[in-house]
């Protein structure tokens, strides 16, 4: 459903600032697929580029079949998009919002309201009020609405629950895995790695190259018996300190742990631990901790 060949993308004078570099990326017919990596990483240049808003420099790009150059016209009514700002009319209501995108795509939201209903039911009692004066959460509700009113082949979500609280995050993935049961193909991109294992796929972004392409599980599988998390006082000396073991390839910090990589061989948590205290770190925990979305995206950036 979408397919990505070496995509780039430069910005400022002389194409000085890189965003984008080599992109390939494929995402199957109805897909929850998600591009996960941090603020800056390149994820909205690319969305901006598959939904017909700005051109790449090189390479090229397919959406439902439909070149994202040749064919903007056609394939803008296959898309929904939802943008990582505020894509909606402050000023216009809630009812005058969702009224208005529906005019749009020449239909109306009644065509499509079983698409949005479970949604569209929490903003009803809230239908007059304007755009401007909802939640975050209620905001990206109707957004959502939005851009599903005219029911698209393919959904394009921005970081939809940057800002939004614990259980709008929650509500709003669970709103996907519906919108999936549809037959609609999803491609969300977040800097939330607890959300990348609700996909089905994900790609992993960092400095405008994408890392690695795979399942969440075969990913938290192909890095579990490299992690390990030391929690000590002295990041600083423990992490120099582990650097001394043989098979110790890298150690970085994460939060309040210090992973442990080992390409080389087996580093065991009794090595660590033992290692640790003849070196003088008498207040440390060693925990082996089973590797997360987080751990795998952190160790890729720092191989």
């Amino acid at each position: 459903m979408i397919t990505v060949q070496n995509i780039s993308k430069s910005f400022g004078k002389n194409g000085q600032q890189k965003a984008l570099t080599d992109i390939h990326i494929s995402v199957n017919k109805g897909e929850l697929f998600g591009l996960i990596g941090p603020d800056g990483a390149g994820k909205t240049t690319l969305f901006r580029i598959l939904t017909t808003l700005i051109l790449a420099d090189q390479g090229s790009a397919e959406v439902a079949g439909l070149d994202v150059v040749k064919d903007y016209k056609m394939l803008r009514k296959k898309l929904g998009y939802m943008p990582g700002r505020f894509s909606l009319y402050q000023d216009l209501s809630v009812a005058e919002n969702l009224a208005f995108y529906a005019s749009i795509f020449n239909t109306t939201i009644e065509a499509n309201y079983h698409l949005i209903q479970d949604i569209y039911v929490q903003l009803e009692p809230f239908k007059d009020r304007r755009a401007g004066a909802l939640s975050g959460g209620m905001k990206q509700k109707l957004a959502l609405c939005c851009a599903l009113i005219h029911k698209p082949e393919v959904l394009f979500l921005d970081e939809p629950t940057t800002g939004v609280d614990v259980v709008s995050r929650k509500e709003f993935w669970e709103m996907l895995g519906r919108l999936k049961m549809e037959g609609i193909t999803i491609f969300v991109s977040t800097p939330y790695m607890d959300e990348a294992s609700l996909c089905d796929r994900i790609a992993l972004i960092q400095n405008g190259h994408i890392l690695s392409e795979n399942t969440p599980a075969e990913l938290v599988s192909a890095f579990k018996s490299d992690l390990f998390g030391v929690k000590a006082d002295k990041m600083n000396d423990a992490r120099k300190s582990l650097l001394d073991l043989e098979n110790v390839d890298d150690v970085y910090a994460f939060g309040e742990f210090l992973h442990v990589k080992s390409n080389k061989g087996t580093v065991h948590q009794k090595e660590i631990f033992d290692h640790l205290k003849s070196s003088g770190f008498e207040d440390i925990e060693v925990l082996k901790i089973d590797a997360t979305i987080e751990d795998c995206f952190m160790d890729l950036m720092h191989s």
